[in-house]
């Protein structure tokens, strides 16, 4: 089983930059591939990015393309997600999920595909 813990959320102006964390418990994070999804007030739950066990592979969302970057450190067991260029329009709950094996862009994007889920944390952008 693995459990998940985000951190690095908060309150940021239009713009500006936050560096979410996802710690993972457990010996087995480096068998997962690791998953970004974002909820909104009123939204559904929206898949943001993913990377593969290795790293070698990353996906992401239109919206956050060339502006969000995925990464992993298999030896903190943490997966990171850089937001750059924030605006009003990603203010959401972020949460890490977890996946057991091959990441496909046949499943990449279906929450369902997930085993595992932080709790969230909260990011807000002002404009």
């Amino acid at each position: 089983q693995v459990q998940l813990e985000e951190s690095g959320g908060g309150m940021v102006q239009a713009g500006g930059s936050l560096r979410l964390s996802c710690e993972a418990s457990g010996r087995t994070f480096s068998t997962h591939s690791m998953g970004w999804f974002r909820q909104a007030p009123g939204k559904e739950r929206e898949f943001v990015g993913a990377m593969s066990r290795s790293g070698y592979s990353t996906y992401y969302a239109e919206p956050v393309k060339g502006r969000f970057t995925i990464s992993r450190d298999n030896a903190k067991n943490t997966v990171y997600l850089q937001m750059n260029s924030l605006t009003p329009e990603d203010t959401a709950v972020y949460y890490c999920a977890a996946a057991a094996g091959v990441l496909l862009t046949s499943w990449v994007e279906n929450p369902r595909q997930y085993d595992y889920w932080g709790q969230g944390t909260q990011v807000t952008v002002s404009s």
